[in-house]
């Protein structure tokens, strides 16, 4: 596999060698949207993941949750990072047919990544949590399968997905932090509810986007199962949200583990690589997708 080698002294030497390199996945709408893979050195079969990255769905990058991704890799599981389009090129539901594509797209070319297709799952931080979920729940919706892959009979299923911090009601977040104007005690952070309407466009289709009111609309889905990773004190994406859809899943029949991580920041996991409560959930993370995401 092309690309150069990473090492990590931090991490034991038990664990696997990466190669990180670049790659163009999709070109829509004359954007050239980028991937940027983990492949962990060996034969495999690894299981492997879409990583979604965040950015109140308006910015960031794949490069974004490089700190998450390299270890889970050393770990053996490919971690392809996407770029996805964001608001001016995209608006809702841009993004999740990206996604969606992506699934499919790694799906087909798995044997490249040394993975299976029935190996592959999704995984991403708050925005992008919300797109991995979402794309996870309803992967034939024919509004996010909307993108043709050429010669592939794959379709987006996927048998598991990792929810870091996700925005898992799109509305409620705008309702509660927008509208009421509750931002404390992350001020800097007000654009994460204001800009999302840039995205969105209307509270209508927030509405048609949020897991969570998808479940209490009953609409069609599948049920993967789910890690969820939550800080209990992160007030941008309430551990209230969290519980309440973790209840509503496993109600329907779905499983759903509730990880929490302690901590100031809401997203030490990135922030805090090193810390005891980030290497705990890494290595949750990277249990649970092994387990899940077996040949």
């Amino acid at each position: 596999m092309p690309g150069h080698p990473v090492s990590d002294p931090s991490l034991p030497p038990q664990n696997q060698r990466v190669h990180v390199h670049e790659l163009d996945y999709l070109r829509v709408d004359g954007n050239k949207l980028m991937a940027r893979v983990f492949q962990p050195e060996g034969p495999g079969p690894f299981p492997a993941v879409i990583d979604v990255h965040g950015g109140a769905w308006t910015q960031g990058d794949r490069l974004g949750n490089d700190a998450i991704n390299l270890p889970l890799a050393r770990r053996g599981v490919v971690v392809v990072s996407i770029d996805y389009r964001v608001p001016p090129q995209g608006v809702y539901p841009s993004s999740v047919q990206d996604v969606n594509y992506a699934v499919r797209w790694l799906k087909t070319h798995a044997a490249k990544f040394r993975t299976t297709s029935a190996s592959v799952g999704l995984m991403g931080t708050s925005s992008g949590g919300h797109l991995a979920v979402l794309a996870a729940l309803k992967p034939m919706d024919a509004q996010y399968a909307a993108l043709p892959l050429a010669d592939s009979q794959q379709d987006a299923r996927v048998r598991y997905a990792v929810a870091m911090w996700p925005v898992i009601c799109p509305y409620s977040r705008y309702r509660d932090v927008v509208l009421s104007g509750a931002v404390q005690p992350h001020p800097d952070r007000a654009g994460a509810g204001t800009r999302q309407m840039d995205y969105w466009l209307t509270q209508e289709a927030m509405r048609d986007g949020s897991p969570s009111l998808a479940m209490a609309r009953g609409d069609v889905m599948e049920q993967p199962a789910i890690l969820y990773v939550q800080n209990p004190t992160d007030r941008l994406h309430p551990l209230d949200s969290a519980v309440a859809f973790a209840q509503n899943y496993r109600a329907r029949g779905g499983t759903l583990e509730l990880h929490l991580v302690h901590g100031q920041d809401y997203n030490l996991v990135r922030t805090q690589p090193d810390s005891a409560e980030a290497l705990r959930a890494v290595e949750r993370m990277a249990t649970f997708i092994h387990l899940h995401g077996k040949a």
